[in-house]
């Protein structure tokens, strides 16, 4: 049964793709959360361990936006349409973050704000889109994308 994870993931090349796509995503968003803290700490801010951790509720606004988003732009269109979206958004937040980090600590808000609805939007796209492959494989399919996944944030 575990070896048929493997052949679904190289008989299609929409999983495949998907794999890649949500890899690459989960690696830039683990590296900014993970470097986040040391950012924060040192100077010019200076936070302490509470003001850093509340960097984390930035996520709660961005998972309002998915909703929505699924049912106005993911139903309507191509779900790679969705998944360039949201690669697109997250690279615009990493830009805005790292040119903005010298000067204000908006830059690292927007870009977490930024990189969670872009990950959200593609994966939720991605997912969309993977499922249709083997509707009798769903739990393998899923399996082989959300192992891509976490992959991407080791």
């Amino acid at each position: 049964m575990l070896w048929s994870i493997l052949t679904i993931l190289f008989h299609e090349p929409v999983l495949v793709q998907a794999s890649l796509i949500g890899c690459m995503t989960s690696t830039t968003f683990t590296s900014y959360w993970t470097t986040l803290t040391f950012l924060l700490s040192s100077p010019p801010y200076n936070y302490s361990n509470l003001v850093i951790g509340l960097f984390a509720l930035i996520g709660i606004l961005s998972m309002g936006f998915g909703p929505p988003y699924s049912r106005f732009v993911i139903d309507k269109f191509v779900p790679l349409f969705s998944v360039i979206v949201g690669e697109l958004i997250c690279l615009t937040g990493i830009v805005i973050g790292t040119y903005t980090v010298p000067h204000t600590v908006a830059g690292p808000v927007i870009q977490a704000f930024m990189l969670d609805i872009g990950l959200q939007t593609s994966q939720i796209a991605n997912r969309s889109n993977i499922y249709a492959i083997a509707p009798k494989a769903r739990n393998r399919v899923n399996t082989a994308y959300m192992l891509s996944v976490f992959v991407g944030q080791l």
